[in-house]
């Protein structure tokens, strides 16, 4: 936000996207890509070491592939450390994330990642447009 909106505004929003973080890492632990990706934008993209998804329906089909395989009961961990809200309607989440392998209880330190999201205000709801991560270490 803006050094002329208001604080409330700010932490409404905050609150608004750690939910959205929530909504989403929900799907996640249930293996359900298509719950997965409903708060993505139809051309939402994501862009990983090696990997660059041009829409939703390439991620969704790309969480499909790994909840039935490798991904299969881990868990991502995902902790915003900056929440930026500009002009109200786009924000700018850098996180530091990962993901638990089935059976891990701590994130090894060469699958942290630092992720940079793009969300924007739509509908009433906020929404990824973009996602990025690359290598903490």
């Amino acid at each position: 936000m803006s050094k002329n909106e208001p604080a409330n505004a700010q932490s409404e929003a905050t609150t608004e996207i750690r939910s959205l973080f929530s909504e989403i890492y929900a799907a996640w632990a249930d293996n359900d890509a298509d719950a997965f990706v409903a708060p993505y934008r139809d051309d939402a993209t994501v862009v990983m070491p090696r990997t660059y998804h041009r829409d939703k329906e390439e991620i969704r089909s790309s969480m499909a592939a790994g909840f039935q395989g490798p991904l299969k009961g881990s868990q991502a961990v995902d902790e915003p450390v900056s929440i930026r809200v500009i002009g109200g309607h786009t924000a700018i989440v850098v996180s530091k994330a990962g993901i638990l392998m089935a059976g891990e209880a701590h994130l090894p330190i060469d699958r942290e990642v630092i992720a940079t999201w793009v969300l924007v205000r739509q509908d009433g709801r906020w929404v990824v447009a973009s996602y990025a991560n690359a290598p903490a270490h």
